[in-house]
């Protein structure tokens, strides 16, 4: 495991904050214009600490919904492989931590490849033809989210105007099951994390695709289970997607994790309803650890502006990792070149993405460095 390490590895370059200290380790081997993390709720590395997957894209082609294609890192190799086959949609890769193996979205398919330059792409699963109509899909998955069970994967497809909530077995032969299907944009669907009949999912903005006409929103976090009716995580506290988002799912499958924009971080127990204020200021997005001590999170006080800061609970000490991204240049949201930092690794490390070397990269931070300065 230790020689696995990015510590020690040539494909990256230690960076120290000028006002905190804190030391990342930034991806400097390229593959690709732009190389980013993951979307935040997706775990990208395995559980041995071989392969680190990535976005890698290539402007002017392709957006944050279709063209972005996968690389992976390969530590006992020191390599950086692309893989210009993996053309996904939205922030769809799921990585399978034990084996190295990623799947994503493209049109109605699933489809799987391992993480070796011998590893062939293989068709996992397809979304059933006749529910979308002869209609290209805006997409099948916001992000890939995987049952307790390990046997299939929760689906968000928006078709037209028709969002069908269910989930779409791994084995190769069993059908897309159909949960609900809604009129109103439901997206970001994720399932718990114990419970195989549990999903969580957001309401989130969203525009009429005949017209172009804004819908409305009027609670943004809900809870769906299997032959149940839609309910919200926060029935004393209703906010639509403008004021509260960007959700997650606590390792213990009791609470889910969001940011008021207004508030900060909070969690809400699903059962109760009851939500605890946990890290109070203007986040984009957090994550946190699997015991729930830590979080870390991007804070962005002015449009496209961001730092990136780690959050010890128990001690309410907070420390910047990067107290500054300069400005791109170009808008953010073109790629979705937000930080979404993340625990990975066995909450080892924190996985974000970066550009305060000039370029759009991958960086490491080590959680142990940031305890310590936070104790």
């Amino acid at each position: 495991m230790d020689s696995l390490l990015p510590e020690q590895s040539p494909l990256f370059t230690r960076w120290s904050d000028p006002i905190s200290g804190v030391e990342s380790l930034i991806l400097s081997r390229r593959v690709a214009p732009l190389q980013q993390s993951f979307y935040f709720t997706n775990p990208s590395l395995t559980d041995d600490g071989r392969f680190l997957w990535l976005y890698a894209s290539f402007p002017p082609g392709g957006d944050a919904y279709y063209g972005r294609q996968l690389a992976v890192i390969d530590f006992a190799e020191q390599t950086l492989r692309h893989f210009p086959e993996t053309q996904f949609m939205d922030a769809s890769p799921f990585v399978d931590k034990e084996t190295g193996e990623v799947y994503w979205t493209t049109g109605l398919e699933i489809w799987k490849r391992g993480p070796l330059p011998t590893d062939q792409a293989s068709r996992v699963a397809i979304f059933p033809a006749d529910l979308a109509n002869n209609r290209r899909p805006l997409r099948i998955a916001t992000h890939l989210t995987r049952s307790a069970d390990k046997k299939a994967f929760a689906i968000d497809a928006l078709i037209g105007a028709d969002c069908f909530l269910g989930d779409l077995p791994l084995d190769g032969t069993a059908p897309f099951r159909l949960w609900q299907t809604f009129s109103t944009c439901y997206n970001h669907a994720q399932f718990s994390p114990t419970d195989p009949d549990l999903i969580l999912m957001a309401q989130d903005g969203w525009f009429d695709p005949a017209t172009g006409k804004k819908g409305t929103t009027e609670d943004r976090i809900w809870l769906l289970r299997r032959g149940e009716k839609p309910r919200p995580a926060c029935p004393q506290a209703p906010l639509s997607s403008d004021w509260r988002g960007h959700e997650w799912w606590d390792a213990d499958g009791l609470h889910v994790w969001h940011i008021d924009y207004k508030r900060g971080t909070e969690k809400v127990h699903i059962h109760t309803g009851e939500r605890t204020l946990v890290w109070p200021s203007g986040h984009t997005h957090s994550h946190c650890d699997r015991k729930s001590q830590y979080l870390v999170g991007d804070i962005s006080p002015i449009r496209d502006q961001f730092r990136i800061a780690f959050f010890h609970i128990k001690t309410g000490k907070e420390i910047n990792i990067v107290s500054e991204l300069p400005l791109l240049g170009y808008p953010r949201s073109t790629y979705h070149i937000h930080p979404h930092p993340q625990f990975c690794l066995n909450d080892r490390y924190i996985c974000y993405t970066t550009n305060v070397l000039g370029t759009v990269d991958v960086a490491l931070v080590s959680v142990d460095q940031l305890v310590a300065r936070t104790s």
